[in-house]
């Protein structure tokens, strides 16, 4: 059976040395949070309102019924308001390019219109 006026020392300087390294161990991943810069949000701006309009000027002129009207439509705006959801999960800051007064952000609407494709042309083959 092992001396326990020998254990006990050594069980101490087992735990005081776990204590030590997990110290610097939660010092350096502190100082690594502290010292990395968020990144930079980009702003970019849509046209949305020209996107819209583009796509209710070419359902005006399909001759098609009231109904399947309404349903793409409706398909639409949800397309339109899921591809700018999905823009924006990246860190980006989607403006209405219409509600902008000032400053030169970059324009998304032609990133904006492809995915709104995408997801109508999924939306078909469900």
């Amino acid at each position: 059976m092992p001396d326990a006026n020998l254990t006990r020392p050594l069980l101490l300087k087992a735990l005081v040395m776990s204590a030590c390294i997990a110290a610097v161990l939660w010092g350096a991943w502190i100082t690594r949070e502290i010292t990395n810069e968020p990144p930079i949000q980009r702003i970019v701006t849509v046209r949305l309102a020209e996107t819209i309009g583009t796509f209710v000027e070419e359902a005006a002129r399909a001759d098609a019924d009231p109904a399947a009207v309404q349903a793409a439509s409706l398909a639409y705006l949800k397309a339109a308001e899921s591809a700018v959801d999905d823009m924006g999960r990246d860190g980006r800051v989607i403006l209405v390019a219409e509600a902008v007064l000032a400053g030169a952000a970059e324009d998304a609407t032609p990133e904006l219109e492809a995915r709104i494709a995408e997801k109508l042309k999924a939306g078909e083959r469900q």
